[in-house]
């Protein structure tokens, strides 16, 4: 089998989970990251507009591409961090303040301008999501403060074959995590990227000793099944590394 998570494997993923074929590139994913992204840009906005004038406004030159957006007031605070498949569809929405929920009426008309940051695609935007709305905590998202109710992508760190997987609660000790994530589908697709893509185990430590043959998933390549040798300890542990490098927003991870 081929070890290393290939570019091709990598697009195959994303056309199964959303249609797009771009090869993804997280980037910003933590706190203060450096990583690369795909376009960062501010909506200018003539003085003087607000609310719904000002998110049309700012329509006028918004991409149909996936992406974050973030809502910011008239002190040039973050009201609100959301992300989209298609960053026109989605803020399009906030147009129709009708068919809002009130909190999101109130942001709407309190925002005075947007920034967007386009991404090469949907997994990319989940993360930085979740990053931006853990370190700008904006007032009318559905705020992370008590991190043990949200789920994070876990990753254990003292198996020689580490499992890859959801996680509720205090830290564990012995693991690496990332999020939090804003919902249980935010993670859930992520998820399953990176087990199509790096093919790492997801099952508990005691599925992983009592197997005597690969699973469903290594027969659907969502798993190399290291559970029953048909990977090599270096090998996975160079799948690891390469889905380390990508949670992580490094360049060259796939």
């Amino acid at each position: 089998m081929k070890i290393a998570a290939s570019k091709e494997r990598l697009m195959t993923a994303q056309k199964t989970e959303n249609g797009a074929s771009e090869t993804p590139s997280v980037s910003d994913t933590q706190p203060g990251g450096s990583g690369p992204q795909s376009g960062n840009e501010i909506q200018e906005q003539p003085e003087g507009l607000k609310g719904v004038e000002a998110i049309r406004h700012a329509l006028r030159t918004m991409p149909y591409a996936p992406g974050v957006y973030r809502m910011l007031g008239a002190r040039g605070e973050v009201l609100y961090v959301g992300k989209a498949l298609s960053l026109r569809k989605r803020v399009t929405s906030y147009t129709h303040v009708a068919r809002l929920p009130e909190r999101l009426r109130r942001m709407v008309s309190e925002t005075v301008t947007m920034e967007i940051v386009t991404t090469h695609t949907e997994a990319e935007a989940l993360l930085l999501e979740a990053n931006y709305i853990k370190r700008m905590k904006p007032r009318f998202n559905i705020l992370l403060r008590d991190d043990k109710s949200y789920p994070w992508l876990m990753l254990t760190d003292e198996h020689p074959f580490p499992q890859i997987a959801k996680h509720r609660g205090k830290a564990v000790k012995g693991a690496s995590l990332w999020g939090p994530f804003a919902s249980a589908w935010a993670v859930n697709q992520t998820l399953n990227l990176i087990q199509r893509v790096f093919l790492l185990r997801s099952c508990t430590d005691a599925v992983f000793n009592s197997r005597s043959r690969p699973c469903l998933l290594y027969q659907i390549k969502r798993c190399s099944a290291p559970c029953v040798d048909r990977i090599a300890p270096q090998d996975y542990a160079l799948l690891v590394e390469q889905a380390r490098d990508f949670l992580s927003g490094k360049d060259g991870a796939a």
